[in-house]
């Protein structure tokens, strides 16, 4: 029976411990694919600024011309930093942010059905992108990205996204 068990527990080390090795070309793959959609929202709300106002005021938003620069930049700018990883929790914080702001003004219906008909809510706008930004602040960008960079380079903490308690039963 002891063998068995060993056998179970062994197995399982050597998938959590490939598991673990996919995990940071995950983190990019997401980051990349849904924050580049994000930076050409950005983009065309930049390029279209007055129209972005003008749904801004639209939605009662409070000094919808600096509000419509600031979610139209950090969309654009935020994206980026996202894709490469730069600066990545406090920016997918302040996406987080922006996309449960823009649920409750624009979308306000999906958020009020979240549970009568939660296809509403997955099927809204802001739905990818509140959930890719909430990964990568809760996880972090991974070890292909500057801030895994920056912190190896200048002595900082190392990822922290490896679970301790599954690299000890691995290494079992």
């Amino acid at each position: 029976m002891s063998g068995i068990l060993n056998l179970i527990r062994r197995s399982y080390g050597v998938l959590v411990a490939s598991a673990n090795l996919l995990r940071s070309p995950f983190l990019l793959a997401l980051r990349i694919y849904f924050f580049w959609q994000l930076f050409q929202t950005g983009q065309g709300k930049l390029s279209n600024i007055g129209k972005v106002i003008g749904f801004f005021r639209s939605l009662g938003i409070p000094a919808p011309h600096l509000n419509a620069y600031f979610v139209s930049s950090l969309e654009c700018f935020g994206g980026l930093l996202l894709i490469v990883g730069l600066a990545s929790r406090p920016i997918a914080l302040m996406i987080t942010v922006s996309m449960c702001v823009a649920y409750i003004t624009g979308d306000f219906e999906a958020v009020a059905s979240i549970f009568s008909d939660p296809d509403k809510f997955v099927k809204a706008d802001p739905f990818p992108f509140l959930m890719a930004a909430l990964i990568v602040l809760f996880f972090g960008p991974g070890l292909i990205s500057i801030d895994a960079f920056l912190a190896h380079f200048l002595g900082g903490k190392r990822d922290s996204t490896v679970d301790r308690s599954t690299q000890a039963l691995s290494s079992k």
